[in-house]
Formats: structure tokens, C-alpha cells, sequence
């Protein structure tokens, strides 16, 4: 048995790691041809005895480290805590995974007495739309606030969930705040290199609500350490793990029947606009910013003020 496997073995240079590259079923008929009379599950357990076992490719290479990175996290620390301190809003924004709404297999189980039937194919023309919730965690209170688009993930989109956020809620429970800190991901439709996500923060949040905004994005391959990430998308997907998203109802149930993980509930509604996609921002209109960019780290951190009213920068 041995000798069969070391023909069919690889392994890591550097550490003890090793792996087989063909399957029980041959194996076993390989031994059967050189005179072994032995079954599939036999040679699994002689491959255990070995230290072999069945494995799965495991994520951990998050790409070559920027130099920058740590210098990035320090001064996202250092700003949150000015803000925090200061009673300022800090708000951590992200798109989480877009979803099939449908009668579509959701990952996941959950308790029942019988299994959910869902097609067996996840056809897009099959589905209703394609959901795409933009979630907003805000740091200072641990709550969470969803907006699931059906149209595309761009910038525009995800400036106007901030605004209704802070129309709705922010600027009630931050009374008299000027300023707002946002963290975002270095990529996607609030990502360090749009020029739509800056003029329309600009616009909108700078301009049209009076904010002084500082956006500090995460390095490359940092996503994981935005707190949207585990503090209100991880405990929508443990909610709605193994239920079959089959309707816009349905979705937005799944989203308020969760909670933050500091125990609050979670606002969602629905946005049917449509959005263009490939929208250019000439360079005129780039100019016409009032952006200041940080001396630490100026790609990932910068402050856009209003046109229409002198503030002290940050």
C-alpha cells in the first residue's frame, strides 16, 4: 500500500505536508490488479494510518503585503478614536455578496422537519432580480442600517444610502455633528480609485447635507478587518443561512430578523432605482472638488469639505 501511494503522493518541500492525487475508488482497484482483494474504505483507513486525509483547499494568501498597510491601520485607529471621542458619527460601509432571488439553494442548514425543495439549477433568467444589499454599521452605536438595490453595485448607489441614512437617522442622533468618518474598502463601488464615489460624497454628503466627510479606505486584501464585515453582514448571512431567498419580502425579512452583534436590531428597504453603470467624471469636475488628501497614507485617506461654506480641515 505504501509503495501504491508513494507513486501517486506529492508533497510540501518545507513542511510535513503531503497528498495523494487520485481517489480511493482507483487505488483500490490498482491493489485488486496486483492481487490485494481490499475495498474503497479499507484503503481509506490504511491511508489514515499513513497521516493522509481527506482536505480541502483552505484561503489564507491574501496577496504581497503593501508597505503601507500598517501605517493605513494605525491611522484608522487613530482617527476613530478622535471621532468617537468627540462624538462624531463613524460609519463602516461595504456591499455584501449579491444574491439570486428565487427559489435557489441557500448555503447553509437550518432546523426543520423536512429539507426546502429549490431548483436545481441557479438559472439568472430564472430569478426574480439580483439583490444587492449595501449595509451601513454605525461604530459609535452598534446599529445597522440595509439597503438592498436590484439594479447595479456602483457609486452612486452607495452615496445615496449613506444620504438617506443621514437624513433618516444619522443627523437625529448626531445632533449639531459636521463631520462624518467613513470606512470603506479599498475596492468596489466605494472603492480609493471611482471618481464617482468622490463627487458624489461631494455632492451629496459634503454639499447637499453640510458634512465635512473623511473617508479612510482598508488596504488591499484587508477587507475582513472592516467591522461591517463581521458586525452586522456575518449575522444576516447566519440568519438567513439554508432559507431559500425566494421573493424581495422574503430577503428583507431574513435581513430585520437578524441583529448586530451588539444586540440591536437591523433596518432594510428596498431600492428599485435604476442605476447607469460606466458613468464618466471628466476632469473638470474632478478639479472642482473641495478634497484635501492626508499626508499618511494620501491614496487611501482624504477629506472632501463643502463648496459652499469654509470649515478647518481635520
Amino acid at each position: 500500500m505504501r509503495a501504491l501511494v508513494e507513486e501517486e503522493a506529492g508533497g510540501d518541500p518545507s513542511t510535513c505536508r503531503r497528498w495523494v492525487r487520485r481517489s480511493l475508488r482507483q487505488l483500490a482497484r490498482d491493489l485488486r490488479r496486483r492481487g490485494h482483494a481490499v475495498s474503497r474504505m479499507t484503503v481509506g483507513r490504511l491511508l489514515r494510518e499513513e497521516d493522509y486525509g481527506l482536505m480541502a483547499n483552505r484561503k489564507c494568501f491574501a496577496g504581497p503585503r503593501h508597505p503601507d498597510r500598517d501605517r493605513q491601520f494605525r491611522q484608522i485607529a487613530r482617527l476613530r478614536q478622535r471621532f468617537l471621542r468627540a462624538g462624531w458619527p463613524v460609519i463602516s460601509v461595504d456591499t455584501k455578496k449579491k444574491e439570486l432571488i428565487g427559489n435557489f439553494r441557500n448555503a447553509g442548514r437550518r432546523w426543520g422537519r423536512a429539507a426546502a425543495a429549490v431548483s436545481a439549477y441557479d438559472f439568472p433568467g430564472d430569478a426574480l432580480g439580483r439583490g444587492i444589499p449595501y449595509g451601513i454599521y454605525v461604530v459609535n452605536q452598534g446599529r445597522g442600517f440595509v439597503e438592498v438595490g436590484t439594479s447595479a453595485d456602483t457609486a452612486e448607489f452607495a452615496v445615496d444610502v449613506i444620504t438617506r441614512w443621514w437624513r433618516s437617522d444619522g443627523r437625529r442622533d448626531f445632533p449639531g455633528a459636521d463631520r462624518l468618518l467613513v470606512l470603506a474598502d479599498s475596492g468596489g463601488s466605494n472603492g480609493c480609485r471611482p471618481r464617482l464615489w468622490k463627487l458624489r460624497v461631494q455632492e451629496q454628503l459634503a454639499d447637499g447635507c453640510g458634512l465635512t466627510v473623511t473617508v479612510c479606505h482598508y488596504p488591499r486584501g484587508a477587507s475582513k478587518y472592516n467591522p461591517v464585515e463581521r458586525r452586522l453582514f456575518s449575522p444576516i448571512s447566519c440568519n438567513w443561512a439554508g432559507e431559500p431567498l425566494r421573493s424581495w419580502a422574503v430577503m428583507l425579512s431574513c435581513i430585520r430578523g437578524a441583529q448586530t452583534a451588539a444586540g440591536l436590531p437591523i433596518r432594510a428597504r428596498l431600492n428599485r432605482r435604476r442605476y447607469r453603470t460606466k458613468v464618466k467624471v471628466t476632469d473638470e469636475q474632478m478639479q472642482s472638488l473641495r478634497i484635501r488628501r492626508h499626508k499618511v497614507c494620501p491614496q487611501w485617506t482624504y477629506t472632501i469639505q463643502p463648496r459652499t461654506e469654509a470649515k478647518k480641515p481635520l
